[in-house]
Protein backbone atom coordinates (compact mmCIF):
# COMPACT_ATOMS: atom_id res chain seq x y z
CA UNK A 1 0.00 0.00 0.00
CA UNK A 2 1.23 3.50 -0.77
CA UNK A 3 1.83 5.15 2.61
CA UNK A 4 0.73 8.56 1.39
CA UNK A 5 -2.76 7.15 0.86
CA UNK A 6 -3.20 6.19 4.53
CA UNK A 7 -5.02 8.04 7.31
CA UNK A 8 -7.00 10.40 5.09
CA UNK A 9 -10.33 12.06 5.74
CA UNK A 10 -12.27 10.76 2.76
CA UNK A 11 -15.41 11.68 0.88
CA UNK A 12 -16.94 8.49 -0.52
CA UNK A 13 -19.19 9.04 -3.55
CA UNK A 14 -20.93 5.98 -5.00
CA UNK A 15 -22.63 5.68 -8.36
CA UNK A 16 -25.56 3.34 -7.69
CA UNK A 17 -25.96 2.76 -11.43
CA UNK A 18 -22.44 1.31 -11.66
CA UNK A 19 -21.74 -0.32 -8.30
CA UNK A 20 -22.76 -3.74 -6.91
CA UNK A 21 -25.07 -3.72 -3.90
CA UNK A 22 -23.86 -7.03 -2.45
CA UNK A 23 -20.24 -5.85 -2.21
CA UNK A 24 -21.01 -2.54 -0.51
CA UNK A 25 -20.06 -3.65 3.00
CA UNK A 26 -16.76 -5.06 1.79
CA UNK A 27 -16.04 -1.91 -0.21
CA UNK A 28 -16.47 0.19 2.94
CA UNK A 29 -14.12 -2.14 4.84
CA UNK A 30 -11.53 -1.74 2.10
CA UNK A 31 -11.89 2.04 2.18
CA UNK A 32 -11.21 2.04 5.95
CA UNK A 33 -7.69 0.80 5.20
CA UNK A 34 -6.88 4.13 3.56
CA UNK A 35 -8.63 6.54 5.90
CA UNK A 36 -11.83 7.65 7.60
CA UNK A 37 -14.89 8.10 5.36
CA UNK A 38 -16.27 11.31 6.85
CA UNK A 39 -18.74 11.79 3.97
CA UNK A 40 -20.60 8.80 2.52
CA UNK A 41 -23.13 9.36 -0.24
CA UNK A 42 -24.69 7.20 -2.93
CA UNK A 43 -26.44 8.62 -6.00
CA UNK A 44 -29.32 7.20 -7.97
CA UNK A 45 -32.98 7.46 -8.84
CA UNK A 46 -34.45 5.90 -5.70
CA UNK A 47 -37.96 6.02 -7.18
CA UNK A 48 -36.84 3.25 -9.54
CA UNK A 49 -37.86 -0.12 -8.04
CA UNK A 50 -34.80 -1.76 -9.54
CA UNK A 51 -32.51 -0.17 -6.95
CA UNK A 52 -34.86 -0.46 -4.00
CA UNK A 53 -32.86 -3.48 -2.77
CA UNK A 54 -30.08 -1.10 -1.66
CA UNK A 55 -31.99 -0.05 1.49
CA UNK A 56 -30.55 -2.51 4.03
CA UNK A 57 -26.99 -2.12 2.71
CA UNK A 58 -27.22 1.66 3.05
CA UNK A 59 -28.57 1.44 6.61
CA UNK A 60 -25.91 -1.06 7.67
CA UNK A 61 -23.11 1.16 6.35
CA UNK A 62 -24.61 4.56 7.28
CA UNK A 63 -24.51 5.81 3.70
CA UNK A 64 -26.73 8.73 2.71
CA UNK A 65 -28.79 8.19 -0.47
CA UNK A 66 -29.01 11.21 -2.75
CA UNK A 67 -32.03 11.35 -5.03
CA UNK A 68 -31.36 12.15 -8.67
CA UNK A 69 -34.19 11.80 -11.14
CA UNK A 70 -33.50 10.53 -14.64
CA UNK A 71 -34.71 13.55 -16.58
CA UNK A 72 -34.07 12.03 -20.00
CA UNK A 73 -34.42 8.43 -21.10
CA UNK A 74 -31.06 6.83 -21.78
CA UNK A 75 -29.06 9.58 -20.05
CA UNK A 76 -27.26 9.15 -16.74
CA UNK A 77 -28.02 12.22 -14.62
CA UNK A 78 -26.41 10.56 -11.58
CA UNK A 79 -22.97 11.52 -12.92
CA UNK A 80 -23.80 15.22 -12.94
CA UNK A 81 -25.11 15.13 -9.37
CA UNK A 82 -21.95 13.39 -8.13
CA UNK A 83 -19.68 15.82 -9.93
CA UNK A 84 -21.51 18.87 -8.56
CA UNK A 85 -21.38 17.51 -5.00
CA UNK A 86 -17.71 16.61 -5.39
CA UNK A 87 -16.84 20.18 -6.33
CA UNK A 88 -18.87 21.54 -3.39
CA UNK A 89 -16.98 19.20 -1.05
CA UNK A 90 -13.67 20.17 -2.63
CA UNK A 91 -14.23 23.88 -2.03
CA UNK A 92 -15.44 23.28 1.54
CA UNK A 93 -11.93 21.99 2.29
CA UNK A 94 -12.97 19.39 4.87
CA UNK A 95 -11.45 16.26 3.30
CA UNK A 96 -8.03 15.07 2.17
CA UNK A 97 -9.24 12.84 -0.61
CA UNK A 98 -12.09 11.20 -2.48
CA UNK A 99 -13.19 7.66 -3.16
CA UNK A 100 -15.18 7.36 -6.38
CA UNK A 101 -17.01 4.05 -6.62
CA UNK A 102 -17.97 3.53 -10.24
CA UNK A 103 -16.90 1.76 -13.42
CA UNK A 104 -17.92 4.75 -15.53
CA UNK A 105 -15.30 6.68 -17.50
CA UNK A 106 -17.40 9.84 -17.19
CA UNK A 107 -15.64 10.52 -13.88
CA UNK A 108 -12.20 10.73 -15.48
CA UNK A 109 -12.18 14.53 -15.70
CA UNK A 110 -13.47 14.84 -12.13
CA UNK A 111 -10.65 12.68 -10.80
CA UNK A 112 -8.10 14.74 -12.72
CA UNK A 113 -9.56 17.99 -11.36
CA UNK A 114 -9.52 16.76 -7.77
CA UNK A 115 -5.89 15.71 -8.08
CA UNK A 116 -5.01 19.08 -9.60
CA UNK A 117 -6.36 20.59 -6.37
CA UNK A 118 -3.93 18.46 -4.36
CA UNK A 119 -6.39 15.84 -3.11
CA UNK A 120 -5.91 12.10 -3.29
CA UNK A 121 -8.31 10.10 -5.43
CA UNK A 122 -9.01 6.40 -4.98
CA UNK A 123 -11.15 4.71 -7.61
CA UNK A 124 -13.08 1.50 -7.03
CA UNK A 125 -14.70 -0.28 -9.95
CA UNK A 126 -14.96 -3.50 -11.88
CA UNK A 127 -12.28 -4.79 -14.26
CA UNK A 128 -14.33 -3.50 -17.17
CA UNK A 129 -13.56 0.07 -16.05
CA UNK A 130 -12.02 2.07 -18.96
CA UNK A 131 -8.29 2.75 -18.73
CA UNK A 132 -8.59 6.59 -18.71
CA UNK A 133 -10.53 6.58 -15.43
CA UNK A 134 -8.07 4.14 -13.86
CA UNK A 135 -5.11 6.29 -14.93
CA UNK A 136 -6.73 9.43 -13.53
CA UNK A 137 -6.72 8.02 -9.96
CA UNK A 138 -3.88 7.82 -7.43
CA UNK A 139 -4.94 4.25 -6.77
CA UNK A 140 -7.57 2.04 -8.35
CA UNK A 141 -8.97 -1.09 -6.70
CA UNK A 142 -10.93 -3.74 -8.57
CA UNK A 143 -14.21 -4.80 -7.00
CA UNK A 144 -13.46 -8.37 -8.03
CA UNK A 145 -10.43 -8.33 -5.70
CA UNK A 146 -12.50 -6.93 -2.86
CA UNK A 147 -15.12 -9.63 -3.37
CA UNK A 148 -12.49 -12.36 -3.25
CA UNK A 149 -10.80 -10.88 -0.17
CA UNK A 150 -14.01 -10.72 1.86
CA UNK A 151 -15.63 -13.74 0.18
CA UNK A 152 -18.61 -11.67 -0.96
CA UNK A 153 -21.18 -13.03 -3.44
CA UNK A 154 -21.17 -11.85 -7.03
CA UNK A 155 -24.45 -10.55 -8.37
CA UNK A 156 -25.84 -9.19 -11.58
CA UNK A 157 -26.69 -5.50 -11.78
CA UNK A 158 -29.73 -5.68 -9.52
CA UNK A 159 -28.81 -8.65 -7.36
CA UNK A 160 -30.86 -11.26 -9.23
CA UNK A 161 -28.18 -13.95 -9.29
CA UNK A 162 -25.65 -14.90 -6.63
CA UNK A 163 -22.47 -16.92 -7.02
CA UNK A 164 -20.00 -17.67 -4.25
CA UNK A 165 -16.28 -17.47 -4.87
CA UNK A 166 -14.37 -20.71 -4.34
CA UNK A 167 -12.21 -21.00 -1.26
CA UNK A 168 -8.73 -19.59 -1.57
CA UNK A 169 -5.87 -21.99 -2.05
CA UNK A 170 -2.20 -21.70 -1.10
CA UNK A 171 -1.05 -22.32 -4.66
CA UNK A 172 -0.31 -19.37 -6.91
CA UNK A 173 0.08 -19.35 -10.69
CA UNK A 174 3.35 -17.91 -12.01
CA UNK A 175 3.51 -14.14 -12.15
CA UNK A 176 3.11 -13.05 -15.80
CA UNK A 177 6.35 -11.99 -17.56
CA UNK A 178 5.06 -8.47 -18.26
CA UNK A 179 4.43 -7.96 -14.53
CA UNK A 180 7.92 -9.23 -13.69
CA UNK A 181 9.44 -6.82 -16.20
CA UNK A 182 7.36 -3.97 -14.80
CA UNK A 183 8.61 -4.65 -11.28
CA UNK A 184 12.20 -5.08 -12.48
CA UNK A 185 12.12 -1.78 -14.37
CA UNK A 186 10.76 -0.03 -11.29
CA UNK A 187 13.47 -1.57 -9.09
CA UNK A 188 16.05 -0.22 -11.52
CA UNK A 189 14.51 3.26 -11.29
CA UNK A 190 15.10 3.58 -7.54
CA UNK A 191 17.96 1.13 -6.81
CA UNK A 192 21.11 2.31 -5.04
CA UNK A 193 24.61 1.74 -6.41
CA UNK A 194 24.52 -1.88 -5.24
CA UNK A 195 21.20 -2.51 -6.96
CA UNK A 196 19.05 -2.62 -3.81
CA UNK A 197 15.65 -0.91 -3.66
CA UNK A 198 13.57 -0.33 -0.53
CA UNK A 199 10.31 -2.25 -0.86
CA UNK A 200 8.18 0.53 0.63
CA UNK A 201 9.46 3.00 -1.96
CA UNK A 202 9.00 0.40 -4.68
CA UNK A 203 5.36 -0.11 -3.72
CA UNK A 204 4.72 3.63 -3.96
CA UNK A 205 6.37 3.81 -7.38
CA UNK A 206 4.44 0.84 -8.78
CA UNK A 207 1.12 2.48 -7.87
CA UNK A 208 2.22 5.83 -9.26
CA UNK A 209 3.03 4.16 -12.57
CA UNK A 210 -0.07 1.94 -12.62
CA UNK A 211 -2.85 2.97 -10.21
CA UNK A 212 -4.48 -0.47 -10.57
CA UNK A 213 -1.32 -2.37 -9.61
CA UNK A 214 -2.17 -4.67 -6.71
CA UNK A 215 -0.40 -7.80 -5.51
CA UNK A 216 -3.83 -9.40 -5.12
CA UNK A 217 -4.16 -9.37 -8.90
CA UNK A 218 -1.53 -12.13 -8.89
CA UNK A 219 -2.87 -14.08 -5.91
CA UNK A 220 -0.74 -12.52 -3.15
CA UNK A 221 -2.01 -10.51 -0.21
CA UNK A 222 1.17 -8.43 0.10
CA UNK A 223 3.86 -7.09 -2.21
CA UNK A 224 6.53 -8.82 -0.11
CA UNK A 225 5.03 -12.24 -0.83
CA UNK A 226 4.72 -11.39 -4.50
CA UNK A 227 8.38 -10.45 -4.99
CA UNK A 228 9.57 -13.41 -2.91
CA UNK A 229 7.75 -15.73 -5.32
CA UNK A 230 9.67 -14.42 -8.33
CA UNK A 231 13.08 -16.15 -8.74
CA UNK A 232 14.49 -13.13 -10.56
CA UNK A 233 14.54 -11.06 -7.36
CA UNK A 234 16.68 -11.31 -4.27
CA UNK A 235 15.06 -10.16 -1.02
CA UNK A 236 16.92 -8.91 2.05
CA UNK A 237 15.30 -8.16 5.43
CA UNK A 238 17.32 -5.56 7.35
CA UNK A 239 16.69 -4.65 10.96
CA UNK A 240 16.84 -0.94 11.72
CA UNK A 241 19.56 -0.29 14.30
CA UNK A 242 18.25 0.14 17.83
CA UNK A 243 14.68 -0.88 16.94
CA UNK A 244 12.54 -3.93 16.32
CA UNK A 245 11.62 -2.62 12.87
CA UNK A 246 12.61 -4.56 9.78
CA UNK A 247 12.88 -3.01 6.31
CA UNK A 248 12.66 -5.16 3.21
CA UNK A 249 14.96 -4.53 0.24
CA UNK A 250 14.84 -6.11 -3.21
CA UNK A 251 17.48 -6.55 -5.93
CA UNK A 252 17.22 -7.73 -9.54
CA UNK A 253 19.60 -10.67 -9.99
CA UNK A 254 19.70 -10.19 -13.76
CA UNK A 255 21.28 -6.72 -13.57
Amino acid sequence: MATELCNLNLAVLIDADNAPRTALGSIMQEIAIYGTPTIKRIYGDWTNPNIGTWKMSLLENAITPVQQYGYTTGKNSTDSAMIIDAMDILYAGNVDGFVIVSSDSDFTRLAIRLREAGLRVIGIGEKKTPAPFIASCDKFIYIELIRAKYQEPEDEKYGQRVRRFPKKTSEHPPVPPDAVRFIADSVSDIADEDGWAYLGELGNLLIKKRPDFDSRNYGFSKLTALVRSIPRFEVDARQVAGTNTTHIYIRDKEV
